[in-house]
């Protein structure tokens, strides 16, 4: 018996001791999905090859070596990036313009399957889902900052037929992969300085989403959600899709509310939010980022704020009750992007792992008794157990390397694949 199973071993009889199985906590967390957000490996930038520069608040820092060019180079990055992820149950969200080719002359607003087939090909060789964002960014046609919520009927248009096309393909892909497509809407819309008039782009919003949910599909194949931001870059005075205007509209519409970690005030918990809007109107789709002292889409780290997240998630019951969707959402070109992916998704993982191990019937058992003194005591003791040992297992048991390997892997991949990109 090596160290690491060592390590286990002892670490496995202390949680048993407490009443929780290792072996049953690594099981659960198998069966929750991640889905990794594939704009980190194209810095949000697309494959439309019309030269459009990044607007709408979608800016990447860093110019590290080795973007993605192009869809196809796009999927080996993917697939590199979860080999060095243990288990199986991930799924791939794409932003509408990822395309794998377009027409000359094609515009978003009539994108069809035909643009993605070598995607929904690849999916499902490799048995992953799929989900899907249409992008309002980074096109001439957000005029003045302004895509469904435009006083311009004809800017409106435009985008409300890209918004249809792109529910189109996440519908096929939920049909063709046997797996609900998740379609997430953001928009970028809002005004830099203090509108004279702050009614009616969100009425002309709420108008344009009615009509882009009056073709209906059946949730086996397609589920709509609708992403709220504080603000961003150019929109810090306004955001027209705010928390409050989406939280009334998804529990009236039956759509799913996406809770970005990065889009609140920094001293707003998320985690509090789960709860708050399960106990009352059903699913969350949660996009997983970490703001630095704004929305700054920086890669997860194992904080407490992601550990809160987690232990929320758990306790609610993600991974039995369907009402928990997760996916990366960060854009980081300062180091290896792959990194990037295999940091924040193991994190997450962790986090969820420690989630799992903690005897939370206790702690919360004495809460119920008013033991406030042994709830206290219980939360602060979760926090030296040996999580770290049973993590490793998991790792290793899984196929895939522990951290302190990571980088070798990660480095080969550079050196032989990324570095040759130019």
């Amino acid at each position: 018996m090596n160290r690491d199973e060592q390590a286990y071993e002892s670490a496995r009889g202390l949680y048993l001791k407490k009443g929780i199985d290792p072996e049953k906590a690594m099981a659960q967390l198998e069966e929750i999905p991640l889905c990794l957000h594939a704009w980190q490996g194209d810095d949000v930038k697309g494959f439309e090859n019309v030269g459009h520069a990044l607007t709408g608040g979608c800016q990447v820092t860093g110019n590290y070596p080795g973007c993605a060019r192009n869809a196809q180079e796009l999927r080996s990055d993917l697939e590199q990036a979860l080999r060095l992820l243990p288990g199986s149950n991930f799924r791939i969200g794409l932003q509408g313009h990822e395309v794998d080719s377009v027409k000359s002359g094609q515009d978003r607003d009539t994108f069809s399957i035909e643009n993605f087939t070598e995607w929904l090909d690849w999916a499902d060789t490799n048995h992953l889902g799929l989900d899907i964002a249409p992008v309002y960014y980074s096109h001439p046609k957000l005029k003045n900052g302004l895509s469904l919520s435009s006083p311009d009927p004809e800017i409106r248009e435009f985008w409300i037929r890209h918004t249809q096309a792109i529910r189109r393909i996440g519908a096929e892909f939920g049909r063709r992969l046997k797996s609900p497509c998740v379609c997430n809407i953001w928009t970028p819309d809002g005004y830099k300085d203090v509108p004279a008039d702050r009614l009616a782009p969100r009425r002309r919003l709420k108008e344009s989403l009615d009509r882009i949910f009056a073709e209906k599909y059946p949730e086996t194949e397609l589920l709509d959600a609708v992403e709220s931001k504080l603000f961003g870059i150019g929109v810090e005075s306004y955001t027209v899709g705010s928390h409050d205007f989406y939280l009334p509209y998804a529990a009236a519409h039956r759509k799913l509310i996406c809770l970005d970690t990065g889009h609140f005030h920094p001293t707003e918990s998320i985690a509090d939010k789960l709860s708050a809007i399960l106990c009352q109107q059903g699913r969350i789709l949660l996009h997983i980022s970490r703001g630095v002292r704004w929305d700054s889409d920086h890669i997860v780290i194992l904080d407490d704020a992601l550990k809160d997240l987690a232990r929320e998630a758990v306790r609610s019951g993600c991974g039995k009750s369907g009402n928990l969707f997760f996916m990366l959402d960060y854009f980081d070109a300062s180091v290896n992007r792959l990194a990037a992916w295999v940091i924040g998704a193991r994190n997450w993982m962790k986090a969820l792992l420690i989630a799992l191990l903690e005897p939370a019937a206790v702690i919360c058992d004495a809460e119920e008794c008013g033991d406030f003194t042994a709830r206290l005591l219980g939360q602060e003791a979760v926090k030296t157990l040996p999580w770290g040992a049973v993590w490793n297992h998991f790792c290793e048991t899984r196929g895939v390397p522990a951290d302190d390997r990571l980088a070798e892997e990660l480095r080969n991949y550079e050196k032989q694949v990324l570095s040759r990109r130019g």
